[in-house]
């Protein structure tokens, strides 16, 4: 086993949302992944977890960035731009460039890094046709800087499973359960190590909604989910705001 360090870094996604512990604490992939790791690498196998939801690019790189590279762990997870191709304001020809040099200063102090092709999320959302053309570009930028700088790709885009709504949570935006045991065994499938084969199973997919029910749930979810998204976007907050990292130094992880 050649890691004997993780720090995962970037947003809900990495945080867990909406993967709970009994306690409503978030897990998520990162977790999962930590714990199998562990369980190879023994007792003095150390994780961090600074990722916060919520979060932009440009947040990540000051707040998180700088925190990992201190740690110089052996293994980083590097997940971020999702909330920014939600923003009008997103501009690839900044963005590309500094995910590279990112990806470059994570390289360079030895670390293995893991990238992420992120997954269609938008089949369930609107805004789709704004939204798409842009996680196009940003997985299409996320592969080719893994291949110029050696980082481990792992494409969620290209696996249509994430297509199964049982994958998500109610919000339609993060994983559920079954979503991050999904991604914390392609992770792990990437970096060469085994995982819990359960952690693949995929739920069926739910039968057909009648029109009127459908469009009932819309509105529930549009209530729930999308008008306090909109709300914080007028009002300058982020579901992050308040809420610091999970796991900001590396520490030990139980195998269990």
């Amino acid at each position: 086993m050649r890691w004997r360090s993780f720090v995962a870094v970037g947003d809900s996604f990495t945080e867990g949302m909406d993967d709970a512990y009994p306690d409503g604490s978030y897990r998520g992939w990162a977790d999962l992944v930590a714990t199998r790791l562990a369980a190879e690498a023994g007792p003095d196998f150390g994780y961090a977890n600074l990722a916060i939801r919520g979060r932009l690019f440009p947040n990540i790189v000051a707040e998180q960035v700088p925190a990992a590279l201190a740690m110089r762990p052996d293994l980083v997870t590097f997940a971020a731009g999702g909330n920014d191709v939600l923003r009008r304001t997103f501009d690839p020809d900044v963005f590309v460039p500094r995910f590279d040099k990112v990806v470059e200063r994570l390289r360079g102090v030895g670390s293995d890094v893991v990238l992420f092709r992120f997954a269609d999320v938008m089949a369930r959302l609107p805004g789709q046709r704004l939204v798409a053309p842009r996680v196009t570009l940003l997985n299409r930028a996320v592969g080719e800087v893994a291949e110029r700088h050696g980082a481990i790709l792992v494409d969620l885009y290209s696996d249509e499973t994430y297509l199964n709504p049982m994958l998500w949570s109610t919000d339609r935006l993060h994983l559920s359960a079954a979503g991050h045991r999904r991604v914390a065994a392609q992770v792990l499938t990437a970096l060469g190590v085994g995982c819990e084969e359960e952690w693949l199973l995929v739920p069926p997919h739910p039968a057909p909604t009648p029109w009127l029910a459908a469009r009932a749930s819309d509105l529930r979810w549009a209530g729930q989910h999308l008008a306090p998204w909109i709300k914080r976007r007028l009002t300058g907050r982020s579901s992050g705001d308040f809420v610091t990292a999970k796991r900001p130094v590396l520490g030990p992880v139980s195998a269990d």
